[in-house]
């Protein structure tokens, strides 16, 4: 027995691995542009920074989608989901104003199908083209006894590049300062064990019993939201932007300003999907339940000087964007967030 068929035998198939990569290979190498110094298939991935900065910042991030994936394996829909990854890694280098360069992902499975695997990365690849960036690198890996029948897990590792002295942050966000919000898609990537546990989705037989419209919009990927911020990171009232992912706006939005600043946000400033008050209204959430579990219609919001803000509105409605103002920051109070009008949900239990 050669040392392949032994390989082979304890589960893994080095043949099935080659035909992923051939699979794949088209759509990651249309990410490719004369940055990137090496091929697909190299041990390490180069990439060329060049020399048109001054003073060039790498913000970098990593991250994964989590049990969204349950429900692509219900649905055996693998298309959309790497576009999640995207968003989830690349949106947060965005929002310290950085502009994305590449990408590595790592995909590993129970088995290799080669359909499966380069539909998956082929998502990837066309959501990491779409920002703008190239998929330098990844790894997948077979790793038979690790995962169940048919599951998989899928993170990666992006990289961007801000100037020095354009680099957004918190302590560049001041008494006065505005907060525009960007609609999600959806539930984005986060929540979906409790979304799971609220609508009973133990089996794949649970995930066919839902009506079809509400499968999408659980499967609706995470919105990309470079494309439509990238051509405001060089204006000087754009002074930070806070991604709305785990911990929902209450945790996430903080990290856009300094300690001795609050956010007073407006109740009814932006429309609240329907996806949302389901979930609330099947499982008896609490306010706090839904605050710091979902984004709740919120995927990104920008913190603005209040003399930039009539422009950056502008900007977005010239893109058919919508935006929101959904509120300023004003010296701290006792909070991080003050919420001001009705509130959608009760505070406690009926």
């Amino acid at each position: 027995m050669t040392e392949e068929s032994a390989y082979a035998a304890s589960g893994v198939s080095v043949e099935a691995g080659k035909a992923s990569v051939e699979k794949m290979q088209t759509a990651v190498e249309a990410t490719y542009n004369d940055q990137v110094l090496t091929p697909l298939g190299s041990f390490g991935s180069a990439f060329a920074l060049g020399q048109g900065y001054q003073d060039p910042v790498l913000i970098s991030g990593t991250d994964g989608v989590g049990t969204k994936l349950l429900l692509t394996i219900a649905a055996q829909k693998y298309d959309t989901i790497g576009q999640d990854l995207v968003a989830m890694v690349m949106n947060d280098v965005l929002a310290q104003g950085a502009k994305p360069l590449f990408m590595l992902d790592y995909l590993a499975v129970d088995k290799m199908r080669p359909e499966v695997v380069a539909t998956l990365v082929q998502g990837v690849a066309k959501a990491t083209k779409t920002i703008g960036a190239a998929l330098i690198g990844g790894e997948s890996a077979e790793l038979p006894g690790m995962y169940a029948d048919n599951h998989y897990d899928l993170a990666s590792f992006g990289v961007g590049v801000v100037e020095r002295e354009q680099l957004l942050s918190a302590e560049k966000a001041q008494a006065g300062d505005v907060l525009i919000g960007l609609p999600s898609s959806g539930l984005h990537s986060n929540g979906y064990s409790l979304v799971r546990q609220v609508l009973g989705l133990e089996t794949a037989a649970d995930w066919q019993a839902l009506p079809e419209s509400l499968q999408a919009t659980l499967l609706e990927p995470t919105r990309l939201y470079q494309p439509i911020v990238e051509p405001l990171l060089n204006q000087p009232g754009l002074h930070s932007m806070a991604h709305i992912t785990g911990g929902g706006i209450i945790e996430n939005l903080p990290r856009a300003f300094g300690p001795e600043l609050t956010a007073v946000v407006e109740w009814d400033s932006w429309p609240i999907l329907p996806i949302f008050d389901l979930l609330q209204n099947k499982a008896n959430l609490t306010l706090n339940d839904m605050l710091l579990t979902f984004n709740n219609g919120l995927g990104m919001v920008l913190v603005v000087s209040s003399d930039a803000a009539d422009d950056v509105l502008q900007h977005f409605a010239t893109q058919n964007q919508p935006a929101y103002l959904i509120g300023n920051l004003q010296p701290r109070e006792a909070e991080s967030i003050v919420w001001k009008g009705t509130a959608p949900w009760p505070m406690t239990l009926n």
